[in-house]
């Protein structure tokens, strides 16, 4: 991998996920303050095992917000794989800037409780 473009991509990536928390509505940007978001290359082979695509684009991880019966041994966070959104947005920084936009705020909906019909539903499929 090369060192300048991960930079690049970590700050494009770290400038889109702000920018829109930032523009969520109150109630919802004190929640996703809460979940880090951490930036890899692509998802490991053992994260994504037999049930996630080598291709995916980001993943929540952990209990969703307000969970009463917390069940994840580890704490809420939202992945966001860097280099897939790259290949998938084929290399073109705009492309590249939605996709992680949108990225973020499914998986940020996953945190939030909502399931892949709800974020469906929002356009964030």
């Amino acid at each position: 991998m090369d060192a300048r473009r991960w930079r690049k991509l970590v700050t494009m990536a770290e400038e889109v996920t702000q920018g829109t928390m930032h523009r969520l509505p109150e109630p919802l940007r004190e929640r996703a303050t809460k979940v880090p978001v951490v930036f890899e290359p692509w998802i490991s082979e053992a994260v994504a095992g037999e049930e996630l695509d080598p291709d995916s684009l980001g993943l929540f991880v952990g209990d969703p917000h307000g969970s009463s019966d917390p069940t994840h041994p580890i704490p809420p966070q939202i992945f966001l794989f860097l280099e897939s959104l790259w290949d998938f947005a084929e290399a073109d920084e705009e492309i590249f800037r939605e996709e992680v936009r949108v990225t973020y705020l499914h998986e940020l909906g996953h945190y939030l409780g909502l399931d892949e019909g709800d974020l469906e539903e929002r356009g964030l499929e």
